[in-house]
């Protein structure tokens, strides 16, 4: 028995979110405030930078949810960088 793929039940892909640099300042800087300015994995409070977890190259949109505050060593570990 063969089966056939109906292509209208096969899962769309969503559109990223992807802000104007303007409202991704706004965004950025909420983030940071949620996050109490500290680095979410180590607790530093400097070099700051806000990761998205799931990257816009992955369709990961620029929301809340997605976004993290790390400082540049623990973000760069999350990119494969070494210190």
């Amino acid at each position: 028995m063969q089966s056939s793929i109906n292509p209208t039940h096969l899962r769309q892909k969503q559109p990223r979110l992807k802000l104007s640099p303007e409202e991704y300042t706004k965004l950025r800087i909420r983030v940071l405030e949620r996050d109490g300015w500290r680095c979410q994995e180590c607790g530093s409070m400097e070099g700051l930078e806000v990761h998205h977890m799931k990257a816009r190259s992955r369709l990961g949109g620029d929301v809340m949810r997605n976004l993290i505050t790390l400082c540049v060593g623990c973000h760069g570990k999350c990119h494969g960088r070494r210190r």
